[in-house]
């Protein structure tokens, strides 16, 4: 009998060549087009290594999704999005630092922006910890009340009769606008950023929370107690379980919240921290630095919402098909 050859056979789909030939495009134009006299006085090597990083990342995904077909498919869908998005990062690149459209003052490059990654790192990072701290303390408050409201509004009608006509009274208005009050009310500029952050979680979870309640059927708790069953354990068992995924909800609306009460507390209050950077640098017409703080900013959040979605996925399992995100 003829002997089996073993033959490889690899999956590739032309739509992965989206994102480098994007880059290759943005490249060539930074290399060829030469910058604005009135823009720079020396060449910035930072966006072009960047570029090249960039080309190297992408030329390890698309061979990694040669040996795993979920990479390559995960990079032709994604691809035509990421190169999209290095088109109009090359048209900035253009319109700042080749034509010199915009105030270069108010408007960096760049290599400018990327450049600030490679000096100043070290102090963002410091500040970007300072403030997870604050953050992540005011939103696990937050969260905590809110869980603890919501149930307390969602199972009893007493509760429900009392606190309800206050949240809504008070709940919409923004944390933001509760800082003059908090600055006075508490000592430390620190604690009072930490109330406003645990405020801003705490409404939307507890009014999401107190929804879900609701809606979970009668039935359940009917036959809970029918077997026996508390309300502590009808809560922990059944309420609790079947409006998590309004809970999740409330908390993702938090975490927007989050950000936004700490950027303006402590812009006010705080000596130290992200927002304090950001603040710090505009006054000093340092916007490549602002926007650096902002990208780190929009990274941060979006890590913390994604982990928070990988967290809902393994919490809610046994909901799955069940209920589609």
């Amino acid at each position: 009998m003829p002997e089996k050859k073993n033959v490889f056979f690899v999956q590739f789909d032309p739509r992965e060549l989206l994102s480098p030939a994007a880059l290759l495009a943005v490249l060539t134009m930074h290399i060829l087009v030469p910058a604005s006299p009135g823009y720079r006085v020396k060449q910035l090597p930072y966006f072009t290594n960047f570029l090249y990083l960039l080309l190297a990342f992408f030329a390890l995904w698309i061979a990694a999704g040669l040996f795993k077909t979920v990479l390559g498919e995960k990079l032709a869908f994604k691809s035509g999005f990421y190169g999209v998005g290095f088109l109009l990062l090359g048209v900035y690149d253009f319109i700042t630092l080749k034509l010199n459209l915009l105030p270069g003052i108010y408007f960096p490059a760049p290599e400018r922006i990327i450049g600030v990654f490679v000096k100043d790192w070290l102090f963002i990072l410091q500040c970007l910890v300072y403030s997870l701290r604050l953050l992540l303390g005011g939103f696990f408050l937050g969260a905590f009340l809110g869980v603890v409201t919501g149930t307390l509004i969602g199972w009893s009608q007493r509760f429900n009769y009392w606190i309800m006509p206050f949240i809504r009274i008070v709940g919409p208005i923004p944390s933001t606008a509760w800082i003059p009050v908090a600055l006075v009310i508490f000592l430390k500029p620190t604690d009072a950023s930490l109330f406003l952050i645990a405020l801003g979680v705490w409404f939307p979870t507890t009014v999401l929370t107190s929804s879900g309640i609701m809606n979970v059927q009668k039935s359940y708790f009917e036959v809970s107690s029918t077997l026996g069953a508390g309300a502590l354990r009808n809560i922990l068992s059944i309420a609790l379980p079947g409006a998590a995924p309004n809970i999740f909800s409330g908390l993702f609306n938090g975490t927007s919240a989050c950000f936004l009460t700490l950027m303006a507390a402590e812009m006010i209050g705080c000596k130290f921290g992200i927002g304090w950077y950001i603040n710090w640098q505009r006054e000093t017409l340092a916007y490549s630095n602002v926007y650096a703080a902002l990208i780190v900013i929009a990274v941060t959040f979006s890590l913390l919402i994604s982990l928070q979605f990988k967290i809902r996925n393994k919490v809610l399992a046994w909901q799955k098909g069940t209920i589609r995100w």
